[in-house]
């Protein structure tokens, strides 16, 4: 190993040259090291940005064909989220380091072209003062030319107010009767709240999963203590009043010629421990099929999972109900029953998931790149997935047709797929021991082939129960946030809720909004006209004009 050194300078002047050199050499470096750091992790968000709108895309055009299509996008989404950060800091710390250098390349990311912001919104112009004198000879003589504007997305914080209803009395001269105007009315007894801070409150629990407890912790920090029975006197009281659109929304969704139907978990607070409720949904979209009908859903809880409750959602129900094979749905479907039979339609997203879980080539992948023991995958199970996504790839064009069309297509191009996939079915259940899990997956398709294959001959039926799923979803994120209900009636209150917000989404409305302005209208609208303040019938107040500076 060579040991040889150059020799240190005597001289202290040189000594300090050396040390300024070193000392420049070192920031150097570190320029060009933060710049690689910052170029490196531009590529890395980069990637990551790409992989999330690959997944997006995907999800967008083959979104039935993947069981964790969802999950991965919202993994993708938060990898990028973090990515993106990172080289935003690394882009700053270059920035930082390069500045103190001559010699060292700066480094500015290609960043996407940004949107405009939307025209609706406020503009506040802020001018700084101009020069007064030439920067470069001191003359006073300036003209302008033109001038550059940057503009800045801004944010106003919550403003709170308290609203003063004044009724002023008078009396009369000439028989001394007092006169006054009627007070307005209330959403709730005694008016503590206006519309709008209900609706945030009601919105925040049931559409953003905030309880109550946290709502008034942040209103505290906020300059305004509301106590947690004050705010839950104001939600019970809110249910009531719009109990009569609720009623509403249940008629109509309970006239729908086919229903999708699901159930999800619900802990409820209990003696010592916590007991699994259970929230029903029942969603009307007749979309699918170019129905012009607005889509709805209906939401309904219970203590328990017995299959009296959904016997009891649809007692006056009759047509097709779409959802999975829960035996508490098998007395709906009696001949004898009254006032109709209902009609099953299968779930093939349903069928589809057990072989997919045996043909996950994209799992193992990740498990062997991980190092982790890998899953058996199946032939069988690969062909019938390959088979199932074939009859997805039908449905996609046809999607928004009307039911005769569906059905045609579905006569001429998917009618011989099933064919072939129920004889494939039985030849390879043939070959399977009764205890094997492609066995119990392929019976569990064979036993119901008549609800299954209902769609070939009705149009209005879907190959999925992907509606009902969706209008759970939020009730799935929800329980990760409330921990459960706290008893029997919120569990009510809370499906009520849900049922409003989770219809106003799907007809593209801003549930705040829209329970902000029927709260404020509801108790003096007329009963006969309530239909108007339904959410597909809604018409949101104009808003005024924002002024625009010149």
């Amino acid at each position: 190993m060579d040991t040889d050194h150059a020799p240190m300078p005597d001289d202290i002047d040189a000594l300090k040259a050396a040390l300024v050199m070193a000392r420049a050499q070192a920031l150097e470096a570190a320029a060009e090291l933060a710049v690689a750091r910052a170029r490196a992790s531009e590529d890395l968000a980069l990637i990551a940005h790409q992989k999330l709108r690959i997944a997006q895309l995907e999800r967008q055009v083959y979104g039935q064909r993947s069981e964790r299509s969802a999950r991965l996008v919202d993994q993708l989404a938060l990898r990028f989220e973090e990515l993106e950060a990172s080289a935003t800091e690394d882009e700053l710390a270059a920035e930082t380091a390069v500045a103190k250098t001559t010699t060292v390349a700066g480094f500015t990311r290609k960043h996407a072209e940004r949107a405009t912001f939307p025209d609706h919104l406020p503009r506040e112009r802020v001018v700084i003062d101009p020069p007064t004198a030439c920067g470069c000879c001191g003359s006073t003589r300036l003209r302008k030319l033109g001038e550059d504007v940057t503009r800045t997305l801004e944010v106003i914080p919550r403003q709170w107010k308290v609203v003063e209803t004044v009724r002023e009395k008078f009396s009369c001269r000439d028989c001394e009767k007092v006169s006054q105007a009627p007070a307005p009315f209330h959403a709730i007894p005694r008016g503590w709240a206006g519309p709008s801070l209900l609706a945030m409150i009601l919105f925040e629990k049931f559409g953003q999963h905030q309880p109550l407890n946290r709502q008034a912790e942040r209103y505290a920090l906020e300059g305004v203590p509301v106590s947690l029975s004050t705010m839950a006197d104001a939600v019970g009281a809110s249910c009531a009043a719009l109990e009569p659109l609720l009623r509403r929304v249940e008629a109509h969704v309970m006239a729908a010629e086919r229903l999708h139907g699901d159930d999800t978990t619900v802990p409820v607070l209990a003696k010592g421990k916590t007991d699994t409720g259970r929230c029903w949904v029942y969603v009307r979209d007749d979309r699918p099929f170019g129905g012009t009908a607005p889509p709805a859903a209906l939401f309904r809880y219970s203590r328990d999972r017995k299959g009296e409750h959904p016997q009891g959602h649809l007692a006056g129900y009759a047509g097709l109900f779409q959802a999975d094979a829960f035996d508490g749905y098998r007395a709906l479907y009696a001949a004898e029953r009254s006032p109709g039979r209902i009609r099953e339609a299968g779930c093939w997203v349903h069928a589809r998931r057990p072989f997919f879980a045996l043909a996950d080539l994209e799992e193992n992948a990740r498990r062997q790149a991980a190092g982790k023991k890998t899953i058996a995958l199946s032939p069988i199970a690969i062909e019938v997935v390959r088979r199932i996504d074939a009859l997805f790839a039908i449905e996609r064009p046809i999607n928004g047709k009307s039911a005769e069309e569906r059905r045609a297509v579905r006569q001429e191009l998917s009618k011989p797929l099933v064919e072939d996939l129920r004889a494939y079915l039985h030849e390879q259940r043939a070959k399977l021991s009764r205890g094997h899990d492609l066995a119990k997956a392929i019976d569990y398709v064979l036993k119901r082939w008549a609800a299954f294959t209902l769609f070939l001959d009705d149009g209005r039926v879907c190959l999925s129960n992907n509606a009902a799923e969706r209008a759970l979803r939020g009730i799935a994120l929800g329980r990760k946030s409330w921990m459960f209900c706290g008893s029997d009636r919120g569990g009510q209150r809370a499906a009520a809720l849900y049922s409003l917000i989770v219809t106003a989404k799907m007809n593209g409305v801003n549930p705040q909004a829209w329970l902000a302005d029927v709260l404020a209208r509801i108790a003096a609208h007329p009963a006969h006209r309530l239909d108007d303040l339904l959410p597909w019938r809604w018409t949101p107040k104009a808003a005024a004009t924002p002024a625009v500076a010149a």
